[in-house]
């Protein structure tokens, strides 16, 4: 089925355990740190229940379900994949993460090719199987945490003062495993129906009981959720801050206190090699960083929808200046959208006939992240200038008779009233300079990890063969002159 956006609020409305400001949250529906980004999923699964958004297809086993657990067969159902992604990306410009589509993909990818998981036992892909098509079938929303946390990074997991820092197997049960210890960084948790809980860094000799992959509904007992602070309980309005009252996931330090995880919810278990080939054997990681690409394209897009709308305002888009501005954030933009694009219409084909979007130009945008976006927002800054400073405190100065005059006088533009303008210079400033738009600074910063680890992605899957072999052609092309003669000649 694909659910509506009230089936999944109602499914939320658990005994999970949230912590924010020293407290448990009752109810993430509705209290101000995740009622926003609550009421913002509950509008995609809307979105996907309309029949007219076409995000729904016919499974191999019968049912309907929504596009984005599709596992594509054809270049054709690739592209529907991604337009599909395209239509949550695009209502929510870009900034949510790790909305449902993200884990949604690395399950495709890991039901697309069961036998890795085999390695350990065909029970291990029978509850691959089983679970994908349970989450599938339900549509539900799986957010992970795959990051141990950050202590001494220098040790391996086992080697820490406490073994058990990093989350693992503390004991094995006839009907399933006791885990115990931690994992971030997991964004969008709070909100989320199951937690998919692995470890994407490399384990090492010796780490076999932090070596497991399993998944956990969100109102087990013993799992507790510490979030960040929110960067929407404490805003005035949407007015002032649209970015931040609707799209902060949150992120939150996962603590599993001995939680009980039952065999049919084991993927992986002590076993180093397969938590490793289940990412990048199967095409889990690259179905995931497609849709993550799909929405930074979106981000991008939007971003510099602002810049261009703040240039007009300023009556500045008509300096050659600023159109070398704009013009480079255009470059930027076509560039990444074409090479995703690129690494569809070049599409690869597994052992199964599964069809995955090709890795050289994917992992290639991935290698860039890191650097364009902080690119992106300087020249935004630079665009916008002093004008994000100079707005109201709240949309309370616009609405107050004895402010109201002044605001409506000496903030507007030609063509602009003062409410047009205020709007978007407080979308640019919740882009640039809140505290929302500094997490996404540092979220798209890291995003699959450390520079020297994205870069080791487009390295990997460049495919070097393919240009070291045009360089060997042409150096076989000539040789060193026999005779002084022929050298003259």
């Amino acid at each position: 089925m694909v659910r509506t956006g009230a089936q999944y609020l109602e499914s939320i409305k658990d005994n999970r355990c949230v912590y924010i400001g020293g407290e448990r949250v009752e109810n993430v529906t509705t209290h101000p740190a995740f009622k926003g980004i609550s009421q913002t999923v509950a509008s995609l699964y809307d979105i996907a229940a309309d029949e007219k958004q076409n995000m729904s297809y016919i499974t191999e086993d019968g049912t309907i379900a929504n596009k984005i657990y599709m596992i594509p067969k054809s270049i054709e159902e690739l592209k529907e994949r991604r337009e599909a992604i395209e239509k949550w990306a695009n209502a929510t410009c870009g900034f949510v993460g790790r909305s449902p589509d993200h884990v949604a993909g690395f399950l495709a990818g890991f039901a697309s090719n069961p036998d890795v998981f085999a390695r350990g036992g065909q029970m291990y892909k029978d509850n691959v199987l089983n679970f994908y098509k349970y989450a599938r079938d339900n549509d539900l929303y799986l957010s992970y945490v795959i990051i141990p946390p950050q202590t001494d990074r220098s040790k391996a997991s086992h080697e820490q003062e406490n073994e058990f820092t990093a989350v693992g197997v503390y004991k094995e049960q006839e009907d399933g495993i006791i885990v115990r210890g931690s994992q971030m960084l997991g964004t969008g948790s709070a909100v989320s129906d199951y937690l998919f809980v692995s470890c994407i860094s490399p384990l090492r000799p010796g780490d076999e009981a932090h070596a497991v992959s399993f998944v956990v509904p969100l109102s087990t007992p013993g799992l507790k959720l510490y979030s960040r602070p929110s960067f929407a309980a404490d805003k005035p309005s949407t007015y002032d801050y649209p970015l931040s009252t609707q799209f902060d996931e949150g992120d939150s330090l996962v603590v599993f206190d001995d939680v009980f995880i039952p065999w049919e919810h084991v993927f992986a278990y002590r076993n180093i090699d397969i938590v490793r080939a289940q990412f990048h054997e199967t095409p889990a990681h690259v179905y995931g960083n497609s849709q993550a690409q799909i929405r930074f394209v979106m981000k991008l897009k939007f971003i510099i929808g602002i810049a261009r709308k703040v240039a007009a305002m300023n009556g500045i888009d008509k300096l050659p200046p600023v159109q070398e501005k704009l013009g480079e954030l255009a470059s930027i933009a076509a560039s990444i959208e074409g090479m995703l694009l690129a690494s569809e219409y070049n599409y690869m084909t597994d052992e199964n006939g599964t069809v995955y979007p090709n890795r050289r130009f994917l992992y290639g945008v991935v290698g860039l992240q890191d650097s364009i976006y902080p690119k992106v927002i300087h020249i935004l800054r630079d665009l916008v200038g002093g004008g994000v400073l100079q707005v109201p405190s709240t949309y309370k100065e616009m609405i107050n008779p004895e402010t109201r005059d002044d605001i409506s006088r000496y903030i507007k533009s030609p063509g602009a009233s003062a409410e047009e303008r205020v709007k978007l210079f407080k979308l640019a400033w919740d882009v640039i300079g809140s505290e929302f738009g500094g997490r996404h600074q540092q979220y798209e910063l890291f995003y699959n990890g450390a520079p020297f680890v994205t870069k080791g992605y487009a390295f990997r899957n460049y495919r070097y063969e393919e240009v070291v072999q045009l360089v060997d052609q042409f150096l076989e092309s000539y040789q060193i002159p026999q005779k002084v003669e022929e050298q003259m000649i």
